[in-house]
């Protein structure tokens, strides 16, 4: 028999945890002194603990957790469960990494201590491009972060038997009062299948591009010395951006990426009306 604290520390969780179980029926003890009320646990409760835990991570409360353990949860279930809620909690990293780097950005900009950035910015046409792509809309640009890798995997789980087809990754981005919407994928001159859609990109006449190198985080600074070169130059955005991705490290490491970032643009038009 193992004590109270021996289980609890065994278990990783709180004696009043333990306690609490207790009173609810959730965790009894195998053994309780009568006399000075001493919890014992067998080593068996493990398990029993082991999936209590697991189904309070993923937002159970004790009734429904209780009438899960009641009604037969297997391993294999659990281990599903688990998968699907680390999966949750990666993308919701993802996202709070994004935004804090855009806050963090934002206060720079605030307090004036933003370095220019020394990006290469070049003039040019954009062609047209026909995606196999996944449209996904957003609040808010931070919580792109979270949905650009997830969809490129997805769209490229379909096409992945035509390699030509996933050597040009593209997101197209579009700003609306709602929110944004995302147009990830590749450039795909196939039919369309279950799982994606087709998006056609047209043709840009006039376009501002740029390459970030390096740590994807650090790409809306990148935009942001892109999109004040736009307005120095006497141009507004015109259009969905893209993001070319020439480079992204497969190893899971963020810091090695190659991405071509362009804006299509117009004149803007002069407050004499003369430039339309």
């Amino acid at each position: 028999m193992l004590s109270i604290g021996g289980f609890a520390q065994i278990g990783q969780v709180t004696h009043r945890m333990l306690r609490h179980w207790d009173r609810t029926g959730l965790l009894v003890p195998a053994h309780t002194d009568p006399f000075n009320g001493y919890r014992s646990y067998d080593p068996e409760q493990l398990q029993r603990l082991h999936r209590i835990v697991a189904l309070r991570q993923l937002g159970f409360s004790i009734e429904e957790t209780s009438s899960l353990l009641r009604d037969g949860i297997d391993a294999e279930q659990l281990t599903g469960m688990l998968q699907r809620r680390r999966a949750e909690v990666e993308k919701e990293r993802r996202s709070a990494a994004a935004r804090l780097a855009d806050v963090e950005r934002r206060l720079q900009l605030i307090e004036g201590k933003t370095t220019v950035s020394t990006i290469e910015i070049v003039q040019k046409p954009l062609p047209a491009v026909q995606l196999a792509a996944i449209t996904v809309r957003v609040n808010e640009q931070p919580e792109l972060a979270g949905v650009v890798g997830p969809s490129f995997d997805a769209v490229a789980e379909i096409i992945g038997g035509v390699r030509s087809a996933l050597d040009t990754p593209i997101a197209a981005y579009t700003a609306h009062q709602e929110g944004i919407e995302a147009s990830i994928g590749y450039a795909y001159d196939g039919a369309e299948q279950s799982g994606f859609e087709l998006v056609k990109l047209p043709a840009a006449e006039d376009a501002f591009a740029a390459v970030h190198l390096g740590e994807i985080n650090g790409i809306r600074t990148s935009w942001q010395a892109l999109h004040e070169e736009i307005i120095d130059r006497g141009y507004e955005p015109a259009g969905p951006c893209r993001e070319l991705y020439l480079r992204a490290d497969e190893s899971g490491r963020t810091d090695e990426f190659v991405v071509e970032l362009q804006q299509p643009v117009r004149e803007t038009t002069t407050s004499s009306g003369l430039s339309q």
